[in-house]
């Protein structure tokens, strides 16, 4: 039994998608029907991007400044202390979102070009926005080799081969309206903007921490043995650091005996859980889903079963779904009858065998002798229940079982990050 799984089993176990969000404005140019309409919701209500009037333009070029200030507001970098001097010659305090650009220059997400100018209203290339996603996301070696799953693969500079790679199996790219091709040369739209920067945003567990904005690190106080109880705090989501332990409870009844490796058994955050500073990280009602990687049997000489769920989503009230990679919070991430449960069944077994020697000492000691029913009873007792305690102590454990909201423990093996 393998204490860690990998990412990839993870995904197998069940992905985390972005819910669909309901229709917080009236955007006249963008029919539900429309290819992107729900991430164009998302960094909408989100104020990640915005409308003119009523009007999305999804069909516009996204400029380098457009594409810096959506990125900002994903990474809740938006409000960032400028403490470089602008070097741009053709940037200056006048210049639509000045601060912006020294914060992309600061932060290393949009570049300047080597002749030391921004040119903030340059139309961005599907390649460069895939290569600042590439950049601020978390190192991984990606195969190139996935490239060859698109038609237009040969039209991928050479210096972007790596960057498409990455992007394409962390999920954060485009690929409409052919599935199969890439089009890293087209000119970004704002309506694929939306698509990178809503799927960027469902994504923020990938990105580098240097990059997200981090209003504050505040405390969970679950257990004292939890290794860590960090929760970094910002506007957009609360990321629960590895190692923290968090209690949730059992939705339904729980019988190990019907349940086999690859059922789903859900658990529920009975309460909302905030920080020890005051911020709610998980409301009440949260579902955690889980899938047991193994159940054993119980087996001889008191071996209690034991069930192995692992934890892979949250699936919040209002139904938005985030990746969680937890385990029960035990030496071997297993859950089983503690050690009193076996105690009372091996007891069980000795005041059993007890009454039971005392029911044949007496039957034997009254048939020849009605007057030795107490020699019966003398030596019946201690017989039988020396041996119930052997057949106790040697027997087969127990099952595990749990009532409906009955609560565990359960240990991070990952950061989490939570949607506020």
């Amino acid at each position: 039994m393998k204490k860690l799984i990998s990412t990839g089993a993870i995904a197998a176990c069940l992905l985390a998608f972005a819910a669909i969000p309901s229709m917080a404005v009236s955007i006249s140019d963008v029919s539900q029907n429309y290819w992107a309409a729900p991430e164009i919701v998302s960094v909408v209500n989100d104020d990640i991007m915005y409308l003119s009037g009523s009007r999305f333009n999804p069909e516009e070029k996204m400029t380098r400044v457009e594409f810096v200030n959506a990125l900002l507001k994903v990474l809740s970098n938006e409000n960032l202390n400028v403490s470089i001097p602008n070097k741009f010659s053709d940037v200056s305090k006048d210049t639509p979102y000045y601060d912006n650009i020294l914060r992309s220059q600061q932060l290393g997400l949009v570049y300047g070009y080597p002749n030391g100018t921004f040119q903030p209203n340059r139309v961005v290339l599907r390649s460069e926005a895939q290569s600042v996603i590439s950049h601020i996301t978390k190192d991984m070696k990606a195969d190139t080799a996935v490239l060859g799953n698109f038609k237009d693969a040969s039209q991928v500079p050479a210096w972007a081969r790596q960057v498409y790679a990455k992007t394409l199996n962390y999920g954060i790219y485009v690929n409409y309206p052919d599935s199969r091709e890439l089009r890293p040369n087209d000119e970004l739209t704002r309506a694929e903007a939306a698509v990178l920067l809503a799927r960027l945003k469902a994504k923020l567990g990938l990105v580098k921490s240097q990059y997200i904005g981090t209003s504050s690190v505040e405390h969970l106080n679950v257990t004292k043995k939890a290794p860590n109880n960090e929760v970094r705090v910002n506007n957009l989501q609360s990321v629960i650091a590895e190692g923290n332990v968090l209690v949730l409870s059992f939705e339904d009844k729980f019988l190990s005996e019907d349940h086999q490796a690859g059922d789903v058994v859900t658990f529920l955050a009975q309460e909302d859980i905030y920080t020890e500073e005051g911020t709610l990280v998980i409301p009440a009602g949260s579902k955690f889903i889980a899938k047991l990687d193994e159940v054993k049997d119980p087996r001889w000489f008191n071996k209690n079963a034991r069930v192995y769920p692992q934890l892979c989503k949250i699936v919040l009230p209002d139904g938005r779904e985030m990746a969680f990679n937890a385990k029960p919070f035990t030496k071997d991430y297993s859950l089983k009858e503690g050690p009193w449960m076996t105690a009372g069944k091996v007891a069980l077994s000795t005041v059993a065998g007890s009454a039971v020697g005392i029911g044949s000492g007496v039957g034997l000691a009254f048939i020849p002798s009605p007057h030795k029913i107490g020699t019966g009873i003398a030596i019946g007792a201690p017989v039988g229940a020396a041996v119930g305690l052997i057949y106790g102590l040697v027997s087969p454990g127990l099952e595990y079982h749990a009532k409906a909201g009955e609560a565990i423990q359960v240990i991070l093996l990952d950061d989490a990050a939570v949607a506020r």
